[in-house]
Formats: C-alpha cells, sequence, structure tokens
C-alpha cells in the first residue's frame, strides 16, 4: 500500500475512495489517524466545519502541516489498518484505551510430542499460541481441564526419536501417578499421543462438541468389546467435560461464534466491556477504559474498542451483537443490534458488566484521592504543621569521594511525584566532598530561582540528612530572608529519625504510620534520581577524560563532541560522516581508531 501526501489546502483533491488519512504537525510528528469510506469528504468536514466542532479538533486542526493517505479496497480494510497504525503510533489526537497488561497464552509446542504450557511472551515460529486469556483463572481452569482429560508430558526432555532410541531416559513420577504415558522410554506411540492432542487443541479453541464425540465414541468401543473399567474412564471424561461446559454455559448452545460489545459513557471516558460466545459458553469477558479526545460519539467509540479487542483476542466470530443500530455500517463487519431473546440477554449481561466496571473505577479514584488526602493530613498532624503539604520538596547530594558532585531536587504534589518538577543540580561553588556546603548551596540556588520567577514555594521541604545537612539547608533560607515561611525538615537513613530546626532531639513516627511511609518514598526518590545523574555525569566526565588522552584531540574538541552528541553512547554510535561535521576528518579518523582498538575494554 502506498501513501500519498497533501498539504492542508489541498484537501479538495484527495480521492473519493475508502482508505485511511494521517495528520502530521510541523515537527514532523503524527498526530491523528483516522479511516473514512470517502477519503475527500471526510478529512473536508475538519476544514468546512464552522459549527458543531469542540475546541480539541480545532486546536489539532491549526496543528495540521501535512496530510497523508493510503488507499484500501473497503472501509473494513480501513477499520484495521487504522487500528494497526494507531496501535504502534499512538498519535495524541487519537482515543486511547488504557490497558497496559500483558496477557497469557497457552502454546502447543512445535516438537516431538508437544507440550502445553503458558506464556505470555509471542515467538514466532515457536507453535501454535491459543488465546490471549483475559485472566490467569480462566486459563488455568482451561489447562487443568485438558491435563485431567488426556496424558500430556510436562516434562522439558527432548523426545527425538534417536535420543529415545538410545534410551537417555527413565519414566518420573508423572508416569507413576497416571498423568503420562512414558513416551520418553518409547512406552507411547507418537501417533496416539497426537490423537489426544487434537482433541485438545480443540478445546483450547472453544469447541467442546467434537472431544465430547470423541469420549462417546470411545466409551461406546470400550463398552462393546467388554473393556467395561476403561468405558468408565472414558465416561467419567466425558461427564467431566460436560460440567465444564454447564459452568460456562451463558447463553443457549445455539448461538455458536459470537461478540458481544457494550459500553457506558460519561464526559471523559467510555467504558467498554467485551465478550467472546462460543456454542453459548463464555470463554472471554474483558472490561476496558477508553478516554475521549475529539468529543468522538457513542458509535465511534465502540467501533474503536471493537476491532482493537478483536484483534487482541483474534476473534473469527461471525456475527456481532451490539447495544445500539449503528448508523454507518461497515461491510465486512456484521453488526447486529437484537431485540428479543437470547442475545438481547447477552447485551443486557455485558452492559451489566460494563456499568459494574464504570462503578469499579469511579470507587477506585475516589479511595485514591481519599487515601491521598488522608495520609498528607495524617503527615501534617504528626508533624504538627501550620497547612496541608500538598506540595512536598526533597533535596540530597550524590559524590563518591568528591568526584562529579551533583544533587537532586524532587516534587510531590497531593502525595504523588510530580516528574516535570524534578530538578538536577551541578555543584559549582565546592570543591571536594562537603556534604554541608552542598546542601546550603543547591537549596539557596532553588529557592532564589524561585522568588526571582514568582513561584509558588513549597509546603514542606526534606533534605535528606541529619542535623549538618538540615543546618546548611537553613542558612540557605536565611540568606534569602524566606526562613520560617515554610516547614523544614531533615530525615536521616539509619533509624528514621526526623528533626527540625533547633530541636536537640529528634521526633520519631510511628514505623507502621503511612505518613512515614510517605516521606521515606519521598527520600528514596531523590535519592535514587541523584544517583542516577551522578553515574551518567561520572561517566560522561571519564569519557571526555579518555578522549583528551588521544593524541590530536584536546580538551576543546572533547566538549564539541560531547556537547554536540549529549552522550557517550551518542558519540560511539555515531558515523564516520556525522564525527567529520563536528570535529574535522583528522581528528574523526583519530576517534574512530582509537574506539575500534579500545572497543572490548568499555
Amino acid at each position: 500500500m502506498e501513501s500519498s501526501s497533501y498539504s492542508p489546502n489541498e484537501y479538495n483533491l484527495l480521492p473519493d475512495h475508502p482508505g485511511v488519512y494521517k495528520y502530521f504537525n510541523a515537527a514532523g510528528e503524527l498526530i491523528y489517524v483516522g479511516k473514512a469510506k470517502s477519503l475527500k469528504k471526510r478529512v473536508s468536514s475538519y476544514f468546512n466545519k464552522n459549527t458543531g466542532v469542540n475546541h480539541k479538533t480545532r486546536r489539532m486542526v491549526r496543528e495540521i502541516e501535512r496530510i497523508e493517505i493510503t488507499l484500501v479496497n473497503s472501509e473494513f480494510d480501513a477499520l484495521l489498518l487504522e487500528n494497526n497504525l494507531i496501535k504502534k503510533s499512538q498519535p495524541k489526537y487519537n482515543i486511547l484505551l488504557r490497558d497496559d497488561k500483558t496477557y497469557p497464552y497457552l502454546l502447543v509446542t512445535k516438537e516431538p510430542f508437544p507440550r502445553i504450557f503458558q506464556t505470555r511472551k509471542v515467538i514466532p515460529g515457536r507453535g501454535i499460541y491459543y488465546g490471549p486469556f483475559a485472566s490467569v483463572k480462566a486459563m488455568n481452569n482451561v489447562l487443568d481441564l485438558i491435563r485431567s482429560l488426556f496424558t500430556i508430558r510436562t516434562c522439558k526432555l527432548d523426545l527425538s526419536p534417536y535420543k529415545i532410541q538410545e534410551g537417555k531416559y527413565k519414566v518420573c513420577l508423572e508416569f507413576h501417578i497416571g498423568n503420562c504415558q512414558g513416551p520418553c522410554v518409547g512406552l507411547q506411540k507418537e501417533s496416539d499421543y497426537l490423537k489426544d492432542l487434537d482433541q485438545a487443541k480443540h478445546i483450547l479453541k472453544g469447541n467442546l462438541g467434537l472431544p465430547k464425540a470423541y469420549f462417546k465414541q470411545e466409551m461406546q468401543k470400550f463398552a462393546e468389546n467388554l473393556e467395561f473399567e476403561k468405558a468408565q474412564r472414558a465416561k467419567e471424561k466425558l461427564d467431566l467435560l460436560e460440567k465444564y461446559q454447564a459452568k460456562s454455559l451463558v447463553a443457549n448452545p445455539n448461538i455458536h461464534n459470537h461478540d458481544v460489545c457494550t459500553l457506558v459513557v460519561d464526559e471523559k471516558y467510555a467504558y467498554v466491556n467485551y465478550m467472546r460466545v462460543k456454542n453459548g459458553a463464555l470463554i472471554v469477558s474483558k472490561n476496558v477504559e477508553l478516554k475521549k479526545k475529539l468529543d468522538e460519539t457513542d458509535e465511534e467509540l465502540l467501533l474503536t474498542a471493537l476491532i482493537r479487542l478483536q484483534d487482541q483476542f483474534q476473534s473469527d466470530a461471525e456475527e456481532v451483537l451490539v447495544p445500539f443500530e449503528i448508523e454507518n455500517p461497515i461491510d465486512g463487519l456484521n453488526l447486529v443490534n437484537p431485540k428479543i431473546g437470547d442475545k438481547k440477554k447477552l447485551i443486557e449481561l455485558s452492559l451489566k458488566n460494563a456499568r459494574f466496571y464504570k462503578q469499579e473505577k469511579a470507587l477506585l479514584q475516589g479511595l485514591n484521592k481519599d487515601k491521598k488526602d488522608r495520609v498528607i493530613r495524617q503527615l501534617q498532624d504528626d508533624l504538627s504543621l501550620p497547612e496541608i503539604p500538598d506540595h512536598i520538596e526533597c533535596f540530597d547530594n550524590s559524590n563518591i569521594q568528591g568526584t562529579s558532585p551533583v544533587a537532586s531536587m524532587v516534587c510531590f504534589l497531593n502525595g504523588k511525584p510530580a516528574v516535570k518538577e524534578y530538578r538536577h543540580f551541578h555543584i559549582k561553588t565546592v570543591k571536594g566532598a562537603n556534604d554541608f556546603a552542598s546542601m546550603k548551596e543547591i537549596v539557596g540556588r532553588r529557592y532564589k530561582r524561585l522568588l526571582e520567577e514568582g513561584k509558588n514555594l513549597p509546603k514542606l521541604i526534606v533534605i535528606d540528612g541529619g542535623k549538618g545537612q538540615l543546618s546548611a539547608a537553613v542558612e540557605a533560607l536565611q540568606e534569602l530572608g524566606i526562613y520560617g515561611k515554610m516547614p523544614i525538615i531533615g530525615i536521616a537513613k539509619r533509624l528514621e529519625e526526623i528533626y527540625f530546626p533547633g530541636d536537640m532531639y529528634p521526633i520519631h513516627i510511628d514505623k507502621k504510620s503511612e505518613s512515614l511511609r510517605l516521606l521515606q518514598r519521598i527520600r528514596d526518590e531523590a535519592h535514587r534520581f541523584a544517583i542516577t545523574f551522578h553515574r551518567k555525569v561520572r561517566s560522561k566526565n571519564a569519557f571526555g577524560t579518555q578522549l583528551t588522552a588521544i593524541p590530536g584531540i584536546g580538551e576543546s574538541t572533547a566538549n564539541k563532541l560531547l556537547k554536540h552528541f549529549k552522550s557517550v553512547k551518542k558519540i560511539k554510535e555515531a558515523s564516520e560522516e556525522e564525527l567529520v561535521e563536528v570535529i574535522g576528518k583528522s581528528r574523526a579518523k583519530e576517534l574512530l581508531e582509537w574506539m575500534e582498538k579500545n572497543k572490548g575494554s568499555d
């Protein structure tokens, strides 16, 4: 499929044909992907409509610098391509499906006497994958059923014919308790093993009818041959299958292969329930949350979720049951809105799940908010603070024997990390390992800048360290004339003691207290952030020193390289042409020769 490009004022030149359109901004970033039955009509609507368009859509249209289209054969193909592009690029104006889980699969391996086991990694060529399963419990139920019905091996032995003939293996406990027939020592033919495996595959596909017919036939055959014990075992397995099917049954068994997709919406989100039903049994039930971006209709939200979930769960459904009539039906997608009967009951069941999911989300958000409020209020009480500490800043130093001294400041708003507000500091005025002087410098620099910019000061300052570091930070605040305007404490690591300026004795918060855990989390985050930065700076400085040791490369050239490429890794990955552009041909040659010679000594 080839793509064509247009400028925004050329939208009238687009073809009246099904396809996918992509909007790019001035920086060349993909900001939106859409599908259309007619590209010309759909794209034109963005630029021609003056009323009924929300502010988010207007903002997106203002950003469009280039339009790229891809023609396809049908609107259904466009829907599939749109889904793949959104999954791959995640443009900022497209609907987001909130679901970051990795789902489990059952893998039937490609080897002699194949095994069946669970995995979360899909590696092509390793075998046949069944799933994904929406829950581990559902997957384990299927696996337990298969292992109860068939003697599928669980060992990892290489059962190639020549390995078995060499007599390298012995039967294990699984053989003695009847869970395996001993293929490792030649007691079971591979052809017999594969017959059982074929029936297990039918169960994995959700087709229980064929395994039931298989065990019924086996039961009758053994009974005719007067092998009553074997006939009884076959009957027990048939009963087990029927019991499993009865538990899974949610609808008429004549509902063979259907998907069900419903949703409930509020101002910002859509809560979707997706179900797969085979032979009346529910084999998948999945809830997802969609965040609205451009005031999408319920139909657009439903189709977006449906296509992504069908792709994720590898659906081959003949028909999809939906909760309302689709105004713009899509050829190739059989969408039905049932009014009565068993199919209508499936819609009601799915809607019940979607509503419960919405309530659950709202409750969870409320609990999380209550917990955050409770923790910071508890911290206010424990430290006797004048205000709720909904804005906390914490400082930490990092140096090893005085080398590459740096520091960090992390910020927590309403008990949560505000990563965009984190800051790194190079220590500028202190020589050697002097934690107290370094702390005074960075605290002074931080709040001098906030005062100059007229920004809000925090409700609590936390210093990672004991009395010495706390006193240094207090000096910085006194010199700025803001000491006393906000509380400041020090937290010492060893005994988790909290120090206040001027107090001889520390206070101790209950070790099980949520407020202490919050302080520990903030302190640990500042330490992590400082250590990470210190390692980066130390690595950069070490490489810079190595560079100046190369003949023909001095400090000025080393600085040029580091300034241009930003990191050691990028210098090492740079091509000869890129290096020549920055430092000239002769120096680039010397650098490349040196890096090649020292490749193994990183």
